[in-house]
């Protein structure tokens, strides 16, 4: 039987996701991990490092990662992966200097999943700690632990990006969700990928918590539904009530220790926690890590091809020589499409979990008959706001 085309809002079934999560992972099946707790492996960095110090054990390691991450649990805790915590603890300096220098001016990061409240987040922190303490940046980021995990599921020449969280006391819960990229669009825009993409998604990043502090149970350490990046229909279905409710019913969590490091499949059901604690503000350095082929080949002037471009398309418009369908692929030929990357403090999502695209606001400008001195002006604001 031929595979599945697309997916739609019923896909991805409460059956389908109790079948795939009630597996158990085996110690035998993730022999260089130090042990197994609540389906979710523990490596003991401290021990392991020497590996990866030579080709085939190095090798070895992240191929039974590779496996974890993909046809496993799909998530895996490094012990220790800072075996000096000093920088760390330089880092927090810093990024709490850049807290409270962001607040002091007036901005604040949101949190994609979470209602506002008791958290800070700082977007882009990898470019803001390299130009706040470079040589904070080299030791912190200098990390071989943190470059073996990132190559065993996304090959070389991954591109890092980071954000911190920071949640105090009294901070809520996300809600349940798969991450960038598919995991970022409406159910509506999902739905328009086709199957075999929502699979590639998965393996376009990776996802990682470096913890700075000490993370017990009560400060809400990410709750992870182990196994669920398997479920093929996931980005459509971690929306629906009855999966964020099984999610919660069902979802682990584990502690952790300043220096430890959490990485997992984008695709794997997760959420932070609330931090019931009295007194932790619990920061992670959420570091999203992407494949180095999720680039095009040609670098083009998109948004002179779209000066050039919005005037004709007026007057074909007007003309009735393009219909609504023969617009769209025009501008989609020309205009940027995707939200990102972009700079997330001054291009913030907008309505939804992503801005405005180039091509939005190219076809909303065509819909609302804006003239091409407006047009080119909003333009270049839009441009301006994804300058990091």
């Amino acid at each position: 039987m031929r595979d599945i085309g697309y997916f739609d809002a019923a896909s991805g079934s409460l059956t389908e996701l109790a079948e795939l999560t009630g597996r158990q992972l085996q110690a035998s099946e993730v022999p260089l991990a130090a042990g197994v707790q609540r389906n979710v492996p523990l490596y003991d960095m401290a021990a392991l490092r020497p590996m990866l110090e030579e080709d085939a054990a190095r090798r070895a390691l992240m191929a039974e990662w590779a496996w974890v991450l993909g046809q496993g649990p799909g998530v895996l805790v490094l012990k220790t992966a800072y075996a000096d915590t000093a920088p760390i603890d330089r880092a927090t300096a810093a990024y709490e200097a850049i807290i409270a220098r962001e607040k002091a001016a007036g901005a604040g990061g949101a949190d994609h999943f979470a209602a506002a409240g008791a958290n800070d987040r700082i977007w882009n922190s990898l470019q803001k700690l390299c130009l706040h303490d470079p040589e904070c940046f080299a030791l912190y980021f200098g990390n071989p632990v943190l470059d073996a995990v990132c190559e065993a599921w996304l090959g070389p020449f991954y591109q890092m990006t980071a954000q911190v969280n920071l949640v105090r006391p009294g901070g809520t819960a996300q809600s349940a969700h798969r991450d960038y990229h598919l995991g970022f669009q409406t159910a509506e825009d999902a739905a328009r990928f086709p199957a075999h993409v929502h699979q590639l998604s998965a393996v376009m990043t990776l996802q990682g918590a470096i913890a700075h502090c000490d993370m017990p149970l009560d400060s809400g350490p990410t709750m992870l539904l182990p196994f669920s990046q398997l479920v093929p229909g996931g980005y459509m279905a971690y929306r629906r009530p009855e999966v964020a409710a099984w999610f919660r019913a069902h979802a682990v969590q584990l502690p952790l220790e300043k220096g430890d490091a959490l990485f997992f499949n984008p695709a794997l059901y997760h959420a932070a926690g609330d931090n019931i604690s009295c007194d932790i503000n619990r920061m992670a350095n959420l570091v999203q890590v992407s494949s180095a082929f999720g680039r095009a080949m040609e670098a083009v002037d998109r948004d002179a091809m779209c000066r050039a471009l919005y005037p004709v398309m007026q007057r074909l418009q007007a003309e009735g020589r393009l219909d609504a369908q023969a617009i769209a692929a025009a501008i989609g030929a020309a205009a940027e499409g995707y939200a990102f990357p972009t700079n997330l403090d001054t291009d913030p999502p907008a309505g939804g979990l992503a801005p405005e695209t180039q091509a939005a606001l190219m076809a909303r400008a065509l819909a609302e008959g804006w003239d091409a001195a407006w047009f080119a002006q909003a333009l270049a604001a839009h441009a301006a706001k994804r300058v990091p």
